[in-house]
């Protein structure tokens, strides 16, 4: 599966030009349902771990997670739910959600990409700031599927960790568009917002699936 990452304010693993770069252009073909994960212990960007308990309903943890590292039988009353108990006024279990998207001029190369709760939730503060409710109430109050667009998806330049936003940048091409319908249900898209833990042990943790809120996929 070909991950995007926005480690470090910038996009990679693209196989293409536009790798390590503070912007991209693509369409977004499909999208999972926003969940939430925990990490237990400090963060560190240089560790890779699994999540210690996970979500795939942003209601309960999920049936995988070993009894003895479920932190709360729902997670509205669970203690890493309440703002602060993470970093700043964060939230310790956090939310995220997974997009599959192509490049604008790959379109048969699907990508997945991770998109942060710093990303997901809030209000447009001015043209081209858009996080991704946002720009997902945008693009349905001009009856617009996301697939049917270029979205631009670049940084927050005043924003001390990654965090996106989402802009329309021109209507797909009818040739274009049928390329992409092809793509929606393609098995690489599933893949690419699956929620799945049949690649880790888990007793060690869970991927972490991404999503909250809105459907993207009723836009298409």
């Amino acid at each position: 599966m070909r991950r995007i990452s926005i480690q470090g304010g910038k996009f990679t693993g693209l196989e293409s030009s536009a790798d390590g770069s503070k912007s991209i252009d693509v369409i977004i073909v499909n999208a999972a349902e926003v969940s939430r994960s925990y990490y237990k212990g400090e963060y560190d960007p240089k560790v890779k771990k699994l999540p210690y308990c996970w979500s795939a309903n942003t209601q309960t943890p999920a049936p995988e997670v070993p009894e003895d590292q479920r932190q709360s039988t729902r997670c509205m009353d669970c203690v890493n739910n309440v703002r602060g108990s993470g970093n700043g006024s964060g939230r310790a279990c956090r939310f995220h959600q997974r997009l599959a998207v192509v490049e604008e001029r790959v379109l048969d190369k699907v990508y997945q990409l991770q998109v942060p709760a710093s990303s997901i939730f809030g209000k447009e503060r001015s043209k081209g700031t858009m996080p991704l409710q946002a720009y997902a109430k945008f693009l349905s109050g001009h009856e617009t599927p996301s697939i049917a667009v270029v979205t631009r998806i670049s940084f927050d330049g005043d924003s001390s960790v990654p965090k996106l936003f989402f802009y329309p940048q021109r209507p797909l091409e009818e040739e274009e568009l049928d390329e992409v319908r092809f793509m929606v249900d393609h098995d690489d898209t599933l893949q690419a917002i699956a929620f799945t833990v049949d690649a880790y042990n888990v007793n060690g943790g869970s991927p972490f699936i991404e999503v909250e809120g809105f459907d993207i996929n009723s836009l298409s």
